[in-house]
C-alpha cells in the first residue's frame, strides 16, 4: 500500500532511539524526510548516516526539549533548512520513577518538561507551518500508564494522561484546518531502554517471562516497527477520515482479560 509520504516533511522528537528511531525508518523507508530531533547529536548522526547510506533524505537536529527555546529552535532550524514541516510527531519521553512518596515538587515538574510540555511547544510551534500543509497530521505517543497506572512514576502517569487528553483536545481545535490529531498508546514494547529497565529487576529472565505471559495476543512483546508502521498509517491519508483517536498497539493488553495469554 502507497502511503503517498513522499518527500513529505515530518518532525519527530526522540527519533535516534528506541521506538523513534523506527518511526523515523519507516517513514524514510516510505519516502518521507524525516526529522529527527534528540538530545543527543552523536545518536542523531548515526540514524541520519544509516538512512543516507540507503539513499533515503533526512535531517537532524540536537536539542533539548526540556527546554522551551530548545523546542523553538528545532522548528526554527527545520523551516530554515526545508521551507514547511507536514507532520509531527511527538515521542520523545522517559519514565523516570517520580512517584508519590518519593517524589518532589522539583522533580514532578522537570519530568512533565521532559514528558508532555514538549509535546505542546512543538506542536504549537510548528501550527502555523502545519496549517500550510496539506493532509497535515499529529500522533502522539502515549503510553498504558494514563490508564492502567504502574505505581511508583505518579509525573509519568501525570504526563500521558496529558498526552491523551491534548490529543483530543488538537483534534477539536484543528477541525477547521483538517489536521488530523491520533495517538499511538504503548504497553509491553521491546525497545533498549525496556531491555535496560528489566536488566535492573532481580531474576530479569524469570519477571520477562511473567510480562510476556500477560500479553493476550502471541503472548510477545509488541516490537518498535509495528509501533512504527501504525504511526506512519495514521500521518497517511489512508487514514484521511481518523482524528481524536487513542489507538492500543499492544497485543491486546490493556483491554483484554490478561488470563486469556494463560490459554
Amino acid at each position: 500500500m502507497d502511503l503517498k509520504l513522499k518527500d513529505k516533511v515530518i518532525l519527530v522528537s526522540g527519533g535516534a532511539k528506541g521506538i523513534g528511531e523506527a518511526i523515523v525508518k519507516v517513514l524514510a523507508a516510505e519516502g518521507a524526510i524525516p526529522v529527527i530531533i534528540g538530545r543527543n547529536e552523536s545518536d542523531n548522526l548515526k540514524v541520519l548516516a544509516e538512512l543516507e547510506s540507503l539513499g533515503s533524505q533526512a535531517f537532524q537536529i540536537s536539542a533539548e526539549l526540556s527546554k522551551p527555546e530548545e523546542c523553538e529552535k528545532a522548528i526554527r532550524l527545520t523551516l530554515e533548512k526545508f521551507g514547511r514541516i507536514d507532520s509531527l510527531v511527538n515521542n520523545a519521553g522517559v519514565n523516570d520513577s517520580i512517584g508519590l512518596e518519593n517524589g518532589s515538587y522539583e522533580g514532578f515538574m522537570a519530568s512533565l518538561h521532559k514528558n508532555v510540555v514538549h509535546y505542546y511547544l512543538l506542536a504549537h510551534f510548528a501550527l502555523p507551518s502545519l496549517k500550510k500543509s496539506k493532509g497535515a497530521a499529529i500522533v502522539n505517543i502515549s503510553s498504558k500508564t494514563a490508564e492502567t497506572g504502574q505505581g511508583g512514576t505518579s509525573a509519568y502517569a501525570a504526563a500521558n494522561g496529558a498526552r491523551n487528553a491534548l490529543t483530543r483536545e488538537w483534534a477539536v481545535e484543528l477541525l477547521p484546518h483538517s489536521i488530523r490529531v491520533n495517538s499511538v498508546i504503548v504497553s509491553e514494547c521491546w525497545t533498549p531502554l525496556y531491555e535496560s529497565w528489566v536488566k535492573t529487576l532481580s531474576n530479569p529472565e524469570e519477571k520477562l517471562k511473567d510480562i510476556v505471559s500477560k500479553i493476550p495476543l502471541e503472548n510477545r512483546m509488541t516490537t518498535a516497527k509495528e509501533i512504527a508502521d501504525t504511526v506512519a498509517f495514521l500521518l497517511s491519508e489512508r487514514s484521511s477520515h481518523t482524528t481524536g483517536q487513542l489507538i492500543h498497539v499492544d497485543g491486546g493488553y490493556v483491554h483484554l482479560d490478561r488470563a486469556i495469554g494463560k490459554l
